[in-house]
């Protein structure tokens, strides 16, 4: 459980990215046609989607890894919609990639910026994409209980001390009761 490719550890970067990259792409293709900045800057979005889906694809694979031992635990149907998701997501996501990198490589020509705008859209779909991923993922958790195939029962843990209270203390027992 202590991996560093460990899934809870591995989906919060791609999925930040996915919340950022429709709002940054928008933003950078503003400034791009009011020459507000150069068409290079474009290479701000491809290197951050280049991370999103290298990420992304972390996150798939952690999960992959961790199937089996969820399995135990959750029913088999709502992993396979969580990674059916997450697989739409990353191979969006990569094929958003590819539209942003041509973009790239045609700033100077009339039609990158109309491929930077068409790439923005995609990251609008990306973000709809993750946010399904994401709901399903924490259904997983948070309504299915898919983090108990995680807990372990350790011996040595200090336990929650028991309560001293008597009861009169508690209440349920009246001093006025003297029948």
């Amino acid at each position: 459980m202590d991996s560093l490719f460990f899934h809870p550890r591995v989906v919060h970067l791609p999925m930040a990215l996915a919340f950022i990259m429709p709002l940054l792409t928008l933003a950078l293709v503003l400034a791009w046609w009011r020459k507000w900045l150069p068409a290079r800057a474009w290479s701000i979005a491809v290197v951050l989607q280049l991370l999103l889906v290298a990420s992304g694809v972390a996150s798939l694979r952690s999960g992959e890894a961790e199937e089996e031992r969820v399995e135990q635990i959750v029913e088999e149907s709502f992993i396979e919609a969580h990674e059916e998701a997450a697989e739409a997501f990353v191979w969006t996501s990569a094929g958003v990639l590819v539209l942003m990198a041509i973009a790239c490589g045609f700033a100077s020509r009339p039609f990158g910026l109309p491929l930077a705008a068409l790439a923005s859209v995609g990251a609008f779909v990306v973000f709809g994409l993750g946010y399904r991923t994401g709901k399903l993922g924490g259904e997983l958790v948070y309504k299915h209980g898919a983090a108990s195939a995680y807990e372990e029962f350790d011996p040595s843990a200090p336990v929650a001390p028991a309560s001293n209270k008597s009861k009169s203390e508690s209440g349920s027992h009246s001093d006025y009761d003297d029948d």
